[in-house]
């Protein structure tokens, strides 16, 4: 089967495919026909050499497939059942531990960059039954990451405000999931064609934070001064400032990326006045993806693919996200 593997320590020109032969699932384990993955940051960070990974590692740490084999002991799944990857595998439930954020493929373990991988059946879920493989992988992480936000962390009601950074995976699915709440969505971007289709989404209301650098003021003003009851922070450093200045008092700032850097200042001050918190997410468990997949299902959402790739491009996958240039999740279809 072909697979690709990192050379350490890293880069995208460390990136290569092999042959390596399928494994049989031992006891507890499922072996799966990877048919899509999809691109993150994270996966980006480990290519890149941001993260050390070990010498040949596979990365890729979303995978959506169908199973070819069952170990003894698994209950779960059988034989050609349609099954999506968990980012956290030894994550099943409950508040998150460090020995739960344990494991993540294509990071301290091998990914999904193969045409067969051979995991624990605790690391998978079943997919939605209205998605295709490649829909169905952006939701291991930037779709999960986006309802832990919303819909695990904080107590959104209909017509709350919340604020999404940018077009990445993490945006769009925030967009997606608060309009299907009853919520009212303020989205920034630098691009006036990207903030034109954030509205097509559902965004009551666009910014192009080049144009308006305070868009945290601005954002107070399309509220009428309340604030936004939650925000999704993706930037990091460069942005967190402003999303203090947007949030309303009681609010929650969710820290979900680090675009901009992994060390800043935060205004502090205005953070404890405004009695308001920065809640950090990595993810979600194997319960919430679960309850992700239903909500999927039962309202039909359809996750906005920007671009498929077939995995002996996963180079150039890995460069049009770099660009930035990207609406949506970026794929790899096998």
């Amino acid at each position: 089967m072909q697979a690709m593997r990192l050379a350490s320590p890293g880069g995208l020109d460390k990136l290569a495919i092999t042959d390596l032969s399928p494994v049989a699932p031992r006891p507890g384990e499922i072996q799966i026909e990877v048919r899509a993955s999809s691109l993150n940051f994270h996966d980006y960070a480990v290519v890149s050499g941001m993260l050390p990974v070990e010498d040949g590692r596979i990365p890729l740490s979303d995978g959506a497939g169908v199973v070819t084999a069952v170990g003894e002991g698994v209950s779960d799944f059988a034989v050609g059942d349609r099954v999506l990857s968990c980012f956290f595998p030894n994550w099943q439930d409950g508040p998150p531990a460090f020995a739960r954020l344990l494991g993540v493929p294509g990071d301290h373990s091998d990914g999904f960059a193969a045409r067969t991988v051979t995991r624990a059946a605790q690391g998978f879920t079943a997919m939605p039954a209205n998605l295709d493989f490649a829909t169905a992988a952006t939701l291991t992480c930037a779709g999960l990451t986006a309802w832990r936000a919303l819909m695990v962390e904080t107590h959104l009601r209909p017509g709350d405000w919340v604020l999404v950074q940018g077009s990445g995976g993490v945006s769009v699915f925030a967009l997606q999931l608060a309009r299907i709440m009853g919520c009212r969505v303020i989205a920034t971007s630098s691009s006036d064609a990207k903030l034109e289709r954030l509205r097509g989404l559902g965004a009551e209301h666009t910014i192009n934070y080049r144009e308006v650098p305070g868009w945290g003021d601005e954002a107070l003003a399309l509220t009428g001064g309340r604030g936004v009851d939650l925000v999704v922070e993706v930037g990091g450093p460069g942005t967190v400032a402003q999303s203090v200045r947007a949030v309303a008092c009681g609010g929650c700032i969710s820290m979900i990326g680090v675009l901009t850097g992994f060390a800043g200042e935060v205004p502090t001050t205005e953070l404890f006045q405004k009695n308001a918190r920065i809640a950090g997410i990595t993810v979600g468990s194997r319960r919430h993806q679960q309850d992700l997949v239903a909500a999927v299902e039962a309202n039909d959402l359809q996750p906005v693919i920007d671009s498929s790739y077939p995995l002996v491009e996963l180079a150039a996958a890995f460069r049009h996200q770099e660009s930035q240039r990207h609406f949506g999740k970026i794929c790899v279809s096998f």
